[in-house]
């Protein structure tokens, strides 16, 4: 085990170095950079022209007269000691910016998450047990719909919805009055009164693929031979079901726990667009609107480490509920 656990370190340190210099290509290509945008902003918006020499100063300024490669391992390497530098759009620390909308950020995802887990199994597994039956072809609807239905426009209708029949706020997560307060009961009261929208818009999707994933899974193996031989051996239907079915058909849905790594530090950009989330997804798509390298890049690396983390822990629990996975392929 250690030497797998070890293997993939190896791994993980020559996906990471992959992944930074993909990113920053990435960022890279659309023409121009960040002083580019500012220019033509300055010129749109305030009528101000800039001469060459200006531009170029700014450039240098910034440090975006360096070649590609001078940049990638001048930031890389701060990265590296734990420095993500300074955002050239906010002129503030990159660690500042991302640790104001982190929090929040995770409060959201998890609380989702756990939504989309506790919603989207049970009903897997009953649509499995009830095959063809009327519960069985309602979930199988709503699980369509959910994965059909766009996030946005649904936390649209949801705004809406909220708004005129509950009074609810549309968008954000506090209201106005708490927006600048700090932390307190009532700013914390008035926070769950919020989190509904989000979490059922984010989580619907989720939702609704957990649901398909988890009765196709238990589906096939309740259809194997060794359910209908402990059957047939007068082992209940509710032992049979959680002892052997169940640990096997939930592989697929471990496997997903890795992924959602990410997804907690992210957020949904776009459903945070639309719903006013201080969240690290609307963050994210500013940067890149002003290619901000140090912003982008950073968030896009700590969003790709996660990712592989994940992964790794996903095949670790993976090994652990399933004897039948081993670390080695024996001969």
């Amino acid at each position: 085990m250690l030497f797998y656990i070890i293997r993939r370190f190896l791994y993980f340190l020559l996906l990471m170095v992959l992944l930074s210099i993909a990113a920053f290509i990435i960022i890279q290509l659309p023409p121009g950079d960040y002083v580019s945008v500012l220019v033509s902003e300055m010129e749109e918006m305030q009528g101000v022209l800039l001469d060459e020499s200006e531009i170029e100063s700014l450039r240098i300024a910034y440090g975006l007269d360096k070649p590609m490669y001078i940049q990638y391992f001048r930031w890389i390497s701060r990265f590296v000691k734990g420095d993500f530098g300074m955002s050239i759009q906010w002129q503030q620390p990159v660690s500042k910016l991302i640790m104001e909308r982190v929090p929040l950020t995770i409060v959201v995802s998890l609380i989702t998450m756990f939504f989309a887990y506790a919603v989207g199994v049970p009903i897997g597994v009953y649509s499995a047990t009830h095959q063809y039956s009327i519960g069985d072809y309602t979930a199988t609807t709503f699980g369509f719909i959910g994965i059909a239905t766009p996030n946005f426009l649904l936390a649209i209708i949801l705004m809406f919805l909220g708004y005129k029949y509950f009074g609810w706020e549309a968008g954000g997560l506090f209201s106005t009055e708490y927006l600048d307060q700090g932390w307190s009961f009532a700013k914390f009261i008035d926070l769950l009164k919020h989190l509904p929208i989000p979490v059922i818009v984010i989580g619907t999707a989720g939702t609704a693929g957990l649901v398909r994933i988890m009765r196709g899974c238990l589906l096939d193996e309740l259809k194997k031979q060794y359910v209908v031989t402990a059957r047939s051996k007068g082992l209940t239907e509710t032992r049979l079901l959680f002892k052997y079915p169940m640990r096997i058909a939930v592989n697929p849905i471990v496997s997903t726990i890795g992924w959602s790594l990410a997804g907690i530090v992210s957020g949904a950009t776009i459903t945070s667009i639309v719903l006013n989330l201080p969240t690290t997804g609307p963050l994210l798509y500013q940067a890149l609107l002003k290619q901000d390298m140090e912003l982008a890049g950073s968030i896009i690396l700590i969003l790709s480490s996660l990712t592989l983390i994940g992964t790794f822990i996903s095949d670790i629990l993976l090994v652990v509920i399933d004897p039948r996975i081993r670390f080695e392929k024996k001969a």
